[in-house]
């Protein structure tokens, strides 16, 4: 939600190279918009065609500011990996769906370029959660026969891949519960600011144990996986439940939430991930020194570092994992993992939109 990430990626060899990014924000407008989307209670019972057509244009102007900067010409892109703007992830209800805006017949027309898109529709026909998607980019990246290795995704919900050196063991993955989603909710009602620079605000409070205990008693966490969530279930509704007419410095809030990420993601890989000796980490939250720190007291004995250190942007990290997503499908080879999503079986994700 804080804007649009563009990565161009040269998939010619195993090893992918990001040749060039670009963030995109959101106007505060479309960001109002998107908020409100959000908190639909029936989104698929709401006409969000025009949100859908502008947030495709917004789409469509990243990438070709992506261009535009890279100095290369559309007609060298094989296709847009778009994963789209999620407004609502509902894997586990009577008729599951996972809904994502940003059209992308408009992504195609106004770059000249195919789009590959709604990734996540066909893992769930399949009986699958259709998340977390990343683990199989995350397997070609970042696994080695050298050691146990778990990637972290720390974006607003934290996800895990368990990348075994033994190649035989089979990938698995799912949500651990949230990373910044509600740091940052919690940071702008209160400092006014997107998020805890550095992580800074919570580093000087106190961890409340009894909040903490309670928030992690959530059923969510003792869940086994598969598993995904998101927004609609870890927000601000979620937070009030607990705090609402305690006395916790709104400070302290903010450090046991940061607590409740790292703890919720060090039991993730205690239980399931049993071997780890090095976790590799990704998106914003690894810019936390405090949320980084607090990772690494849960988990000792296990190396905790970015993925910087091997190869690979932490940043750009998802934005990349779509493209090759997109080049998958392209080849007609399946880009869902049944053993992290829970499909019934391997899928090719993604429909194609022809310029």
């Amino acid at each position: 939600m804080d804007g649009i990430d563009a990565a161009l990626l040269d998939l010619s060899s195993s090893q992918p190279v990001i040749l060039a990014t670009h963030s995109h924000p959101y106007p505060a407008q479309l960001h109002e918009q998107l908020e409100a989307a959000l908190a639909l209670t029936e989104p698929l019972q709401t006409d969000l065609t025009a949100l859908n057509n502008e947030v495709g244009e917004y789409f469509a102007a990243a990438a070709n500011a992506l261009l535009q900067k890279s100095c290369i010409d559309a007609s060298a892109v094989i296709a847009i990996g778009s994963h789209g703007q999620t407004i609502r992830h509902e894997p586990n209800i009577a008729n599951p769906y996972s809904l994502q805006i940003g059209n992308p017949t408009i992504i195609a027309a106004r770059t000249g370029i195919d789009v590959v898109a709604d990734f996540r529709r066909a893992d769930i026909e399949a009986g699958g959660q259709g998340a977390p998607l990343a683990p199989a980019f995350h397997k070609a990246v970042l696994g080695t026969p050298n050691e146990n290795r778990v990637a972290l995704n720390l974006g607003g919900i934290a996800n895990i891949t368990t990348l075994a050196a033994d190649t035989s063991v089979a990938v698995t993955g799912f949500d651990t519960g949230p990373a910044s989603t509600l740091m940052d909710y919690w940071v702008q009602q209160h400092l006014n600011t997107a998020m805890d620079e550095n992580g800074r605000w919570a580093a000087g409070g106190e961890i409340d144990k009894t909040l903490l205990n309670k928030m992690l008693a959530d059923s969510y966490f003792s869940a086994a996986p598969p598993k995904s969530t998101g927004r609609e279930y870890f927000n601000a509704n979620w937070l009030n439940g607990f705090i609402t007419g305690s006395q916790i410095p709104a400070q302290s809030i903010q450090t046991t939430l940061c607590e409740l990420s790292a703890k919720s993601i060090a039991d993730a890989v205690h239980d399931f991930a049993k071997g780890t000796q090095r976790i590799i980490v990704c998106g914003g939250g690894v810019h936390n020194d405090h949320l980084m720190t607090r990772l690494r007291a849960n988990l000792p004995g296990i190396a905790v570092d970015s993925t910087a250190l091997h190869g690979i942007d932490p940043d750009w990290v998802e934005a990349a994992a779509f493209a090759w997503l997109a080049q998958r499908r392209l080849d007609e080879k399946a880009g869902n993992l049944p053993s992290v999503t829970g499909a019934d079986r391997p899928m090719l994700l993604g429909d194609i939109y022809r310029h």
